[in-house]
């Protein structure tokens, strides 16, 4: 009797919405897949739900025809899951696995502090021959630029001879423009030369800050100076030299990494934006579109650093009918915390200590009384409780936007940010120079987490709309063709635009039923154009008006 294979979807409960590695195995504990993912559970989820499987290739479903189980791995970074993800297809060799099986490793920084002359470069296969390796480093670009820094800063040797001598000083331009120390003319002693290369290692150990605090201070005066093209160079080498510098763990089998710490992620967020209080509630504001159809936001909240999606809302932007994320963006905001208040204002009406226009007290302080009001009778449900942070998804432009909707409704005591996703950069009301935080920061993977579940909430609610559409035809409004003969229709000629160019005759024969009559009212419907149907953009679906 044959093995029956077991269902893996409820395993799924258990995953959590963190970064990491997993591994599916065969029915005989092989592995046969490893992979890598931003969010285990949303991942793991395309591969074991009928509405994932339905998307999927040949070889997806094949993979996970022959999974009889998989297993998962946490990590703090996804730079930290390309390197797991990488050591562990070396190790087990997966069949369904291209990625990695090649002899190309992660970049490593090697020194032999033996050598006459010792030297930095770039290798990729660690040796046992009694040098120092640095790594490994999920981003070789970022290795490059970090040993350029190295050389220019410690004045160590750059050319390829392993015993330079005069011949090589009269081809080397490095001592000429101070960025070597040339110790191959004797201007520095070897015993000076490798104490340079011992504070290089130590500055590749995580000894960084205070090079980092140097490049810190001459961004933001390039930034005063409105040098914006040299702030943002000086912006990327700092992001470079934090992420070449950090710690990185080596993994095998046996070491695995431990999982985030929502309470330390808000105590970091704390920190690194000053926040009055801990940012217990958070809210994120997500556009989505594609041209001028179907223009939706989403508004995700996340309590104690994890999701409350009996908070999440959705809603169609209705002032706006072209792409303009930033009027997009004023609308939502404008909503939804026009909503709160006056949800806040009616408590505030019905309960025993009154609402007045003209009280003392600030918005945000009267918002609050609403909630603590509201809290007796439902605990933790209040509807007026305002965020403690809000973000929204993108740049300058987008926090503009939203700042100036706050500053209307009087909610200006609100922190507030924006997260630019292309450098993970945090822009902050009248700061110059975006914040760029490490990417292994508990504060930064805690705003990314939020930022992409409003992401994923807008773009679902996007795709229905999408698809309610797609479902919507010209065939709908025309009398006589009901969702059978509709049905009917377009499995014969696929599309609206075949069947005007039909004849009367073929649509009979594709329509049981129809008859002559009915065929040629179609056909004249059609070919007039009439019929046009703009129902799925006037229906009302979001959930929040």
């Amino acid at each position: 009797m044959a093995e029956v294979r077991p269902s893996l979807s409820e395993k799924l409960h258990e995953v959590p919405h963190k970064p990491g590695v997993y591994l599916f195995r065969d029915r005989f504990s092989r592995v046969i897949y490893v992979g890598k993912a931003r969010d285990l559970r949303r991942r793991l989820s395309s591969y074991f739900t009928q509405s994932g499987l339905r998307r999927a290739s040949i070889k997806t479903r094949s993979l996970v025809e022959s999974t009889w189980s998989f297993e998962w791995h946490e990590v703090r970074s996804e730079p930290e899951a390309v390197l797991l993800e990488g050591r562990l297809i070396k190790d087990f060799r997966p069949k369904y696995n291209v990625a990695f099986r090649d002899d190309k490793r992660f970049p490593l920084l090697r020194i032999h502090l033996e050598d006459p002359w010792p030297k930095f470069e770039v290798v990729r296969l660690r040796k046992e021959d009694g040098a120092r390796y640095f790594g490994p480093y999920p981003d070789g670009r970022a290795v490059r630029k970090t040993l350029d820094i190295l050389i220019r800063k410690f004045g160590l040797r750059s050319c390829k001879p392993a015993f330079p001598d005069e011949t090589t000083y009269r081809h080397c331009h490095d001592d000429i423009i101070r960025n070597c120390s040339a110790p191959c003319v004797g201007k520095v002693t070897r015993e000076e030369y490798v104490a340079r290369v011992r504070q290089a290692c130590e500055f590749l150990e995580g000894n960084s800050a205070e090079l980092i605090a140097q490049l810190e201070k001459q961004m933001l005066a390039a930034a005063e100076r409105h040098e914006f093209e040299r702030a943002a160079q000086l912006r990327d080498l700092i992001a470079d030299l934090r992420l070449t510098s950090q710690q990185m763990t080596r993994f095998t089998r046996k070491s695995l990494p431990a999982s985030n710490d929502p309470q330390r992620d808000m105590e970091a967020l704390q920190r690194a934006l000053g926040l009055p209080r801990l940012p217990v509630v958070m809210e994120c504001f997500d556009i989505s579109n594609i041209s001028s159809t179907h223009i939706v936001a989403s508004m995700v909240r996340f309590r104690n650093g994890v999701p409350e999606t009996s908070a999440y809302r959705r809603y169609r932007i209705r002032t706006v009918d072209h792409q303009d994320d930033f009027a997009s963006m004023a609308e939502v905001v404008r909503r939804r915390y026009s909503r709160v208040l006056g949800e806040g204002r009616q408590i505030l009406m019905e309960g025993a200590e009154g609402y007045a226009d003209d009280s003392q007290e600030s918005v945000v302080e009267q918002m609050e009384r609403a909630a603590r009001m509201q809290d007796e009778k439902q605990p933790m449900n209040a509807p007026v409780r305002l965020p403690d942070l809000i973000v929204v998804d993108g740049g300058r432009g987008q926090l503009s936007a939203a700042c100036r909707e706050l500053q209307k409704l009087g909610l200006y005591e609100i922190p507030i940010i924006g997260l630019a996703k292309e450098f993970e950069e945090i822009y902050r009301p009248g700061e110059a120079v975006p914040l760029r935080l490490p990417e292994d920061n508990g504060a930064l993977r805690l705003l990314q987490r939020l930022r992409d579940e409003a992401h994923r909430f807008a773009n679902s609610y996007h795709a229905l709309l999408l698809k309610k559409r797609m479902r919507e035809s010209l065939l709908d409004t025309i009398p006589g063709i009901s969702a059978a003969r509709k049905k009917a229709l377009l499995r014969k000629f696929g599309a609206v635009e075949r069947i005007r160019k039909a004849t009367a005759k073929e649509i009979v024969e594709a329509v049981p039923g129809l008859g002559m009559e009915g065929a040629k009212e179609l056909l004249r419907r059609l070919n007039r154009g009439m019929g046009s149907n703009d129902s799925a953009d006037g229906k009302r679906t979001e959930v929040e008006p």
